[in-house]
């Protein structure tokens, strides 16, 4: 039992030794309400707010899905996010991007430069690929990121089967941001993403970290990972 402990710690320890936390963002969440397959209502979104507000956060991306199957729409989402942060009255600095899946959706989104970037400066695309198979132009399409004047930041790396240790040591040599998901490291999205996360972590390849939550239930884990 004292091992298991021992274990944990170090998980802790790691993350928090990271620097990662420092910013107190959470730059990847699915609470913008009524948009994709996170948050349905208002008061959940408010009550997330409100409980991430007691975890010391003290900015938040809202990063909802665009792809095939959620093809949300720019204005749509600046509605409704305009919406959340009217009847949002906490401290958390608020702000909008999105997650794009490496698809068609986004290849023309691109191309029309119809894009929800990310980050303080708003130079950042927020990009995911399937879990388990790579888009057949992953390079290209990084490269035509980097083409119109955006960084990738590459959503939770841990969770791709496909991905192994030489792949991230590729996409970090050219210069592609890592996102972590925080619960990776609780072992949310099994024990294969959990020690992926961890090796990721020990060679500091991660830039930025983020809840993904997408529902008030996932606080609790986020609470004993950061308490």
């Amino acid at each position: 039992m004292a091992n298991i402990f021992s274990k944990i710690f170090q998980k802790e320890s790691k993350l928090k030794k990271s620097g990662l936390l420092d910013q107190k963002s959470d730059v990847h969440s699915h609470i913008l309400y009524g948009v994709d397959d996170g948050v349905q209502q208002l008061e959940e979104s408010l009550q997330i707010l409100e409980e991430l507000e007691k975890l010391g956060f003290k900015k938040l991306w809202c990063t909802p899905h665009i792809m095939e199957d959620i093809p949300n729409e720019t204005k749509f989402l600046q509605e409704r996010f305009l919406q959340l942060k009217q009847a949002y009255k906490g401290e958390i600095q608020l702000h909008l991007a999105a997650e794009y899946m490496i698809d068609n959706v986004f290849s023309k989104r691109l191309s029309n430069k119809d894009l929800l970037p990310h980050g303080e400066l708003k130079n950042h695309l927020l990009v995911e690929t399937s879990y388990f198979n790579p888009p057949l132009n992953l390079e290209k399409t990084l490269q035509e990121i980097y083409s119109i004047g955006y960084y990738p930041l590459l959503a939770h790396p841990e969770r791709y089967v496909y991905m192994e240790e030489n792949e991230y040591i590729k996409l970090k040599s050219n210069g592609i941001k890592f996102q972590l998901n925080l619960l990776s490291l609780k072992g949310m999205y099994g024990k294969t993403a959990q020690k992926k996360a961890e090796w990721l972590l020990s060679k500091n390849y991660y830039d930025q970290v983020g809840s993904d939550i997408h529902s008030i239930h996932q606080i609790h884990a986020l609470k004993d990972l950061l308490k």
